[in-house]
């Protein structure tokens, strides 16, 4: 397929919840085919998929099934309420015409501190439903991109991978016949707080050619927190822990900086 083909599916109206699940996995799976045939393709044309209204559905379907739905952003609005107030074909209209007209930007997150269990303190971002509703959709149009090129090894925030499966690969490999002896554990020291937005976008932008995506993506990064004394941060690094973009940051930025630091890439 060529590299500047159009891969938006051109769907109009609100599907049901059923119907967008299919429409949004049939798309992942061309994405993914995509890049895995294509390790140097840049895609172009993924702004239309954000504000799909499929894409829309099932991310709100994320969303609001999520256990954090009843946790407000800066704009006290939980999913329920905006279910009852607003209704969702209602909310997610105005989210899509808000993306379509290049009008829509994300507001500051609303920052919580969560007690560790070292005695520490963990910064905690939590968006409004509108900004989780459209960090959903971008991740449900990036991750497939990115899920190519990742390593076997890679399990952090990838979907149908979780610490159990990382377990079960040590105890594969410290058993008969490997007989592995040493297992090496790191960490990246405040990997949110300090993850480079320049870095990232640099990270992004070899396989995201489409400038709308990524400024989006951008304007996520520099939207602000809003601490508990009301006071507004900008966010010159790092990304709000808590955001569904954190999760979406962390493994193409984490896994480059670990094997550029193994020595493994030369970049």
């Amino acid at each position: 397929m060529p590299e500047d083909a159009s891969v938006n599916t051109g769907a109009a109206g609100w599907p049901r919840p059923d119907a967008a699940y299919f429409t949004v996995r049939e798309m992942q799976t061309k994405l993914h085919r995509w890049a895995a045939e294509d390790p140097g393709r840049r895609f172009g044309d993924l702004f239309n998929l954000v504000y799909d209204p499929a894409f829309l559905v099932h991310a709100w379907e994320r969303v609001s099934t999520n256990k954090g739905a009843k946790t407000p952003g800066i704009d006290k609005a939980t999913a329920a309420q905006i279910e009852t107030w607003i209704g969702v074909e209602a909310f997610l209209g105005h989210i899509r015409n808000s993306l379509k007209s290049g009008g829509f930007r994300p507001v500051e997150v609303r920052q919580v501190m969560i007690p560790k269990a070292n005695g520490k303190l963990r910064k905690l971002g939590i968006p409004t439903i509108a900004d989780r509703v459209v960090q959903a959709s971008l991740k449900l149009v990036l991750e497939p991109i990115f899920e190519a090129g990742f390593k076997p090894c890679s399990y952090g925030f990838r979907p149908n991978r979780r610490a159990q499966d990382a377990i079960a690969e040590i105890h594969l490999f410290a058993s008969e016949p490997s007989n592995y002896r040493w297992v090496f554990e790191a960490d990246i020291k405040a990997c949110f707080d300090e993850i480079s937005h320049t870095a990232l976008m640099d990270r992004l932008r070899r396989r995201i050619k489409d400038k709308r995506t990524c400024s989006l993506v951008k304007a996520f990064l520099k939207s602000g927190v809003l601490t508990e004394l009301g006071n507004k941060e900008e966010t010159w690094t790092g990304t709000p822990q808590g955001g569904l973009c954190s999760a979406e940051h962390k493994p193409p930025y984490e896994q480059c900086r670990v094997m550029r630091s193994a020595g493994c890439w030369p970049w």
